[in-house]
């Protein structure tokens, strides 16, 4: 997926060629809120004059002052080359996502084992399961070969068991995928569920399952926007 490097007024971005090949995780950058619409920081409601200068934040379009807008903080998810100007708000949400770009989309690139059931069907398989690199399918490799293209995807639950060793929070031992099948309205369920057998991957299937649930959050999110 070929891409480009584009300027606009909040910064430099690498971008894909085609719209069609954007990360089913990107956000789109807001307009900004006009110069005229905002005599007063949208944060703090001091008063903009020559000395007091209006910058708007990278993430939401809105207009705040200096104090207000002052963190430089990266924005993956609209694919910003450097650091840009953000509100507190929003600094705060990015940098919680920038946790999953530097760390969790990487696990979910490098794959988890899972037995995998189609639909209503009684049998499983055994599959490694992982993120393509350009984010915008979950393929599946064992036996059989699929191919799950991200936006497709409707619904993801979670499945958990019992408490950790020593109390704390329930272990993800699988999940329920829901998706619709390109070009029809049909909805096909896939369930994965950590081999018992394999001990040594539990460690690792909990932590794809964990970045899988952080990324459906980003997905909606996309979505909503």
């Amino acid at each position: 997926d070929a891409k480009k490097l584009v300027r606009s007024p909040s910064g430099l971005r690498m971008v894909p060629e085609h719209r069609a090949a954007r990360s089913p995780f990107g956000l789109d950058e807001p307009p900004w809120v006009p110069d005229k619409e905002c005599p007063r920081c949208m944060q703090c409601d001091t008063k903009f004059d020559f000395i007091t200068r209006k910058h708007h934040c990278r993430r939401c379009g809105k207009c705040f002052c200096d104090k207000c807008c002052s963190k430089k903080v990266p924005l993956p998810r609209m694919c910003f080359v450097d650091p840009v100007r953000q509100c507190a708000e929003c600094a705060l949400v990015s940098q919680k996502e920038t946790e999953f770009y530097d760390k969790q989309l990487k696990v979910l690139m490098n794959g988890a084992t899972f037995f995998v059931t189609l639909g209503t069907s009684d049998k499983s398989e055994l599959m490694v399961c992982r993120l393509s690199n350009n984010q915008r399918y979950l393929v599946l490799d064992g036996d059989n070969h699929y191919e799950i293209e991200i936006i497709q995807i409707s619904t993801v639950q979670i499945l958990t068991e019992g408490f950790t060793p020593g109390g704390g929070n329930t272990r993800a031992i699988g999940m329920i995928l829901q998706y619709k099948v390109p070009g029809s309205e049909e909805v096909m369920q896939m369930k994965f569920i950590a081999g018992e057998d394999f001990s040594c991957n539990k460690k690792l299937s909990a932590a794809w399952l964990a970045a899988m649930h952080k990324a459906t959050k980003l997905l909606y999110e996309s979505r909503d926007q």
